[in-house]
């Protein structure tokens, strides 16, 4: 049998907007059992698995335990997780900002930076709500609105400040170029109070987000270049000082090259397609 990588994605309910930027439905098949790594992003991990547990066999902090997960909840991280699958894996990944921690959890997302819990733990008995009905549901336009129905109830008052959801806004928005002084002068505040503050909302600071948010960029056109663009041109377009800037980068970040990434962690996809809103 061929081996088969669907992606599937579609914008949150309207109410849900302001924090999850859209979910990504995902199913492999045929592929042999391997490992995936799972990387920095400008969103907490939040997957909830479809049949087996997700197989953390290293998280992004070496000091917890490798663990399973039936649906997962991660603060954001400066390293990668390594994720074991058997060939095939299905679920759907909530693409969640930071700035809804508070909502959705009831606490800020520096309480889980570089840690993964089982959802329940933040959520009880809606955690295991949503993966249960996931489980009994079959069409991604379903599983989808599953997601907006339960999140919706999950939904409380909790909002970050003003000032903290402008400067993450102003960091990732720009993809890391936003400078962090001028960021400062214009929500009124030193550079020192925003980065104590950001880094306690959050759980890294002004300068480590943007890094990251270049890194995320630079991946996302290493996915999709043509064989004709170098690494060099991303590096430049992202904002690096040269390819071995960006190759660095990569290392400390993904734990590998770009090259040793892109060779090992993106399947062929045959499916893949954005339902609409």
């Amino acid at each position: 049998m061929e081996p088969v990588a669907q992606r599937v994605s579609a914008p949150p309910a309207p109410n849900l907007a302001d924090f999850i930027d859209g979910y990504i439905g995902y199913r492999q098949y045929g592929f042999a059992p391997g490992l995936h790594r799972g990387l920095p992003s400008r969103h907490l991990t939040f997957i909830v698995s479809i049949g087996a547990p997700i197989d953390v066999v290293a998280q992004t902090n070496p000091r917890q335990p490798p663990e399973g997960y039936r649906c997962v909840v991660s603060g954001l991280q400066a390293t990668h997780a390594t994720i074991a699958h058997p060939g095939h894996q299905e679920g759907v990944v909530v693409a969640l900002s930071p700035l809804g921690c508070r909502t959705l959890f009831g606490l800020p997302a520096g309480e889980l930076w570089d840690t993964s819990v089982e959802c329940a733990e933040l959520t009880g008995a809606i955690g295991r709500q949503l993966w249960e009905e996931l489980q009994g549901t079959i069409d991604w336009p379903t599983r989808f609105g599953v997601c907006d129905r339960i999140l919706s109830t999950l939904a409380g008052p909790g909002r970050v400040a003003l000032e903290l959801t402008h400067a993450w806004r102003s960091i990732v928005d720009s993809d890391g170029a936003m400078p962090i002084g001028p960021l400062a002068d214009e929500i009124g505040w030193s550079r020192q109070h925003l980065t104590r503050r950001f880094t306690a909302e959050f759980g890294l600071s002004p300068k480590l987000a943007a890094r990251v948010a270049r890194f995320e960029r630079a991946k996302r056109m290493i996915e999709r270049i043509p064989s004709y663009i170098t690494l060099a041109e991303v590096a430049a377009v992202c904002g690096y000082y040269d390819q071995a800037h960006l190759n660095r980068d990569f290392v400390e970040l993904a734990g590998c090259a770009p090259t040793t990434w892109l060779a090992g962690e993106v399947p062929s996809v045959q499916d893949e397609h954005r339902l609409p809103g």
